[in-house]
């Protein structure tokens, strides 16, 4: 493995969500619907500001179950219609930057596949991440994506 690579530093999440790809995606697009179920299990989100477009940025705080807040900003680079979004995790507005995201959507016999990846920008990020549960946290969340879309 060189310095480049970064499969020591990438997460990846996936769930089969038994939704049409279109009910998926627009949930996943609009910008009144994604505050309503994004984040992982009694969690909540408080979005400051929203645009999902490429170029566009989400500015939000995740409100944990015990009221800490934990300040996000999502800059989007790359939209791909009903097949992925690309962006960058930042730590609050205009923070340091963590990871770089997509989601990609695929549609299946039986739903949408739904692919999470993250590269984080240090393996210490990547570990972090591993030790507060991101991937259990991220399957949370893409558990109230399915519910949200009626496929529980």
């Amino acid at each position: 493995m060189t310095a480049a690579d970064p499969s020591d530093r990438t997460m990846v999440i996936e769930r089969l969500i038994a939704a049409p790809l279109a009910a998926v995606w627009a949930a996943w697009t609009d910008s009144d619907s994604q505050p309503r179920w994004w984040g992982p299990d009694g969690f909540t989100c408080r979005t400051d500001r929203i645009d999902l477009r490429e170029g566009g940025d989400w500015v939000f705080d995740m409100i944990g179950p015990d009221g800490t807040v934990y300040p996000n900003h999502h800059r989007y680079t790359r939209i791909v219609p009903l097949e992925r979004i690309d962006y960058t995790l930042h730590w609050g507005e205009n923070g340091p930057k963590h990871a770089d995201a997509s989601a990609c959507f695929e549609a299946t016999g039986t739903g949408t596949r739904i692919t999470l990846s993250m590269i984080f920008s240090t393996r210490r990020e990547y570990e972090d991440a591993k030790g507060f549960g991101a991937v259990e946290l991220g399957q949370q969340t893409l558990g109230k994506l399915a519910a949200f879309v009626g496929a529980t």
